[in-house]
């Protein structure tokens, strides 16, 4: 497909794209963008019918791409409002595939990760530990970060593509919810030698703000020297997904 040229920040497709750095935008738009030197060329290689444009900067080669994949030249001052992490590379302009709604009367399958992290930087931290050891599904309740913002995407390194993403509901609509239903917490009992469900949902709150009281679910604590009051939301999650993935997922665990 024939290069196109676009220069001017008032193009309707540029004011387009440049909303796509904010979540109203990718919202209203179902749209986003993808840059970094490993990320575009492996989600281009893995998941081409993702994308709908290459945006190439002033100077810069063609990238190996269906020949069906529209591209499109920019302006050096276009590119650079859109390149926000400084990549000086070409961005690749995605579809937000549908997430839908979970039914969460239905039972877990496997682990499900119910989470209400606002940072997105955070939720892009969580996505690739979920991707690393095996989560099911991710469920964003209706305070979590937009998965496809441009600092969750950056931060999950293209989880985004080998999950489940599911929409879900603000905390109040946790009450009915199947369980077993499980949350890190540092009051709840100790993880240690804690005998994974294979199947559950591990609910993890907002960074600072924790869980809401209330929630009828079963809490765990990770141990630590105490050193430190507590961990960062997205580590502790971390840690806690491995224990399910070694009793579960890994083949070398006893």
């Amino acid at each position: 497909m024939a290069e196109r040229i676009i220069e001017s920040l008032d193009n309707p497709r540029a004011k387009l794209w440049a909303s796509l750095l904010e979540s109203r935008g990718l919202r209203k738009h179902r749209r986003f963008l993808l840059a970094g030197r490993k990320t575009v060329g492996e989600a281009l290689a893995a998941h081409p019918d993702r994308f709908e444009s290459l945006l190439l900067p002033p100077g810069a080669e063609d990238l190996p791409a269906p020949p069906e994949l529209e591209r499109i030249r920019l302006g050096r001052t276009l590119f650079d409002r859109l390149d926000v992490s400084g990549t000086g590379l070409p961005i690749l302009v995605g579809v937000v595939p549908e997430m839908a709604a979970i039914d969460l009367a239905r039972p877990p399958e496997g682990l499900e990760l119910v989470c209400a992290l606002g940072d997105p930087s955070n939720l892009g931290a969580l996505l690739r530990s979920a991707a690393a050891f095996a989560v099911r599904r991710v469920i964003l309740l209706a305070d979590a970060a937009h998965p496809f913002h441009p600092k969750c995407l950056r931060a999950a390194s293209n989880a985004q593509f080998a999950l489940e993403l599911r929409r879900g509901p603000a905390w109040a609509g946790l009450a009915g919810a199947a369980g077993p239903l499980l949350a890190l917490d540092g009051q709840g009992e100790d993880l240690s030698g804690f005998a994974w469900p294979r199947d559950l949902r591990l609910v993890l709150g907002e960074e600072g703000l924790g869980l809401p009281s209330g929630l009828d679910l079963r809490r765990l604590a990770i141990p630590t020297s105490g050193a430190v009051e507590s961990l960062n939301a997205t580590v502790a999650a971390s840690l806690a997904l491995y224990g399910h993935f070694a009793a579960h997922h890994n083949p070398h665990s006893p």
